[in-house]
């Protein structure tokens, strides 16, 4: 059986802030996180609304995204709450981006928001490599 590379647990943990649509990026669909992130979870219903919708978007998430040696789950908390100093990135072995996210503030905030909608992307790439070799 496969393990989760995403967890209900953190999904609902980012649900409380779900009306900036923190859960939604975290599972993989960063366009309408974006939307509830302009609209407030479309004014707060669409975030009542996910409370019953995440262990379908988690399930989704499973099968669309590989498990390998950097973890989707610990990524996520890291971006979540030390993002901007690019602690996500170090963990990814991104030292590099790490260290200019740190002495930039997540590159002015930008570069901390093109990892929210990217985040899932990126470690997919990083366990690919990691399979390749």
């Amino acid at each position: 059986m496969q393990e989760h590379t995403h967890l209900k647990s953190i999904g609902y943990v980012l649900w409380i802030f779900g009306f900036t649509g923190a859960h939604r990026f975290y599972f993989g669909k960063p366009i309408s996180g974006t939307i509830w992130f302009f609209t407030f979870g479309l004014l707060g219903v669409g975030w009542l609304i996910d409370l019953f919708l995440i262990p379908g978007m988690q399930a989704e998430a499973d099968l669309r995204f590989d498990e390998g040696p950097v973890d989707y789950n610990m990524a996520w908390i890291l971006l979540t709450f030390l993002g901007l100093f690019g602690v996500h990135r170090m963990y990814m072995g991104k030292w590099f981006t790490g260290i200019l996210y740190l002495l930039t503030g997540g590159l002015f905030l930008i570069g901390w928001v093109y990892d929210y909608w990217t985040l899932n992307d990126q470690i997919t790439l990083e366990n690919a490599e990691y399979v390749r070799l």
